[in-house]
């Protein structure tokens, strides 16, 4: 109540003064009254309320002058320091959890949590670990996830010298480029967000019932999507049944670009191709480099945008799922394209006008 306004009249706020303002105003007043002057008069002069007056001769008498000047606002204190506080910014942006024989790979907040303990002793709410992340300059990102045995330098040979050659070799040829892939959707896979009580994180129960639907895919930086789902593993067999399909009807030579699965090695399949007389080529991507296929986003987007938000009843439930969700992909031109301006993808649109 000490610094509360005068409301009776329009006279100066002294609660809109600084600290050490008010701090010398306190002296005066005290002196003033010493003085001989009413105590209720020097405090309405100042802009405070009647009781602060009283307040501040109670200190005096005790404390005398000393007992009238600010003390610092200590507030809560800190539970990290300076140097710690760097430790953590530095380890979070440096390391994975699992380099330091946490389970989990990703640094969530419950994951900084537990490191902060390790490290320091110091307990935090999640909320409390939230807002020093963001202080410290760092937010939520979704990981990319890169093989440790991928190789750069054989990766930047991919990007500077082979795949222009292959867009040099289609343009002479009058091919079209497709980059396909094969994945498989599981029923017990979920994506997004689900509604639970506040403070209690809910669980996805999963039965030892599980089933899946494996599909093979390609797509080209025109739009087109080409699919089919196959039974039980990928086998040479299916695969080659996968690119006859690919190439009926197609009007132009068909290079398509793939990953080194040994299916697509296989003798087989390298028989088949040199039976299509040129309508068909294979082309190897470097090992370890899903992130340069373009045709990875359409799983991505299969399995966290359509099927992975939706109950799933049954295998036939999953299959029906899974074939609509890329009928309605296939209608999506655009879509399709825009998987080719992604980051680790737009290479491959570096002049493709003629390819």
């Amino acid at each position: 109540m000490c610094y509360k306004m005068h409301m009776e009249t329009n006279e100066f706020d002294g609660r809109r003064l600084d600290h050490k303002t008010r701090e010398k105003l306190r002296i005066r007043a005290v002196k003033l009254v010493e003085q001989g002057q009413s105590p209720e008069q020097v405090v309405k002069a100042l802009g405070f309320h009647r009781s602060c007056i009283y307040e501040w001769l109670a200190k005096y008498r005790e404390g005398g002058t000393e007992a009238l000047k600010t003390k610092a606002i200590s507030g809560r204190p800190k539970k990290l320091k300076g140097r710690q506080i760097q430790k953590i910014f530095d380890i979070v942006t440096s390391k994975n959890p699992l380099q330091l024989k946490f389970e989990f790979a990703l640094w969530t907040r419950d994951m900084v949590r537990d490191l902060i303990w390790c490290q320091f002793r110091v307990k935090l709410s999640l909320v409390s670990v939230g807002r020093l992340l963001k202080k410290l300059g760092l937010t939520p990102q979704r990981p990319l996830h890169r093989a440790y045995q991928q190789d750069p330098e054989r990766v930047q040979q991919w990007l500077e010298s082979e795949f222009p050659k292959i867009k040099a070799l289609a343009r002479e040829a009058g091919a079209d480029i497709y980059f396909g892939d094969e994945a498989s959707v599981r029923s017990d896979y979920h994506s997004g967000t689900t509604w639970a009580l506040k403070g209690q994180t809910p669980v996805v129960e999963s039965t030892g019932a599980r089933f899946s639907v494996n599909m093979v895919s390609a797509i080209s930086p025109r739009g087109l999507l080409r699919f089919m789902t196959i039974d039980g593993k990928l086998t040479a067999d299916k695969f080659i049944d996968f690119l006859k399909r690919l190439i009926h009807n197609a009007g132009n030579p068909i290079f398509l670009i793939v990953d080194g699965h040994p299916t697509h090695k296989a003798a087989k399949v390298r028989k088949f191709v040199e039976s299509t007389e040129g309508r068909l080529r294979l082309f190897i991507l470097p090992p370890y480099s899903p992130e340069l296929n373009p045709s990875e986003l359409v799983w991505n987007n299969l399995k966290n945008h359509r099927v992975g938000r939706k109950a799933i009843t049954g295998p036939n439930d999953l299959k029906h799922k899974v074939m609509s969700g890329l009928r309605s992909l296939q209608k999506m031109p655009a879509k399709i394209i825009g998987f080719f301006h992604e980051k680790h993808t737009r290479y491959v649109m570096v002049d493709m006008s003629g390819a």
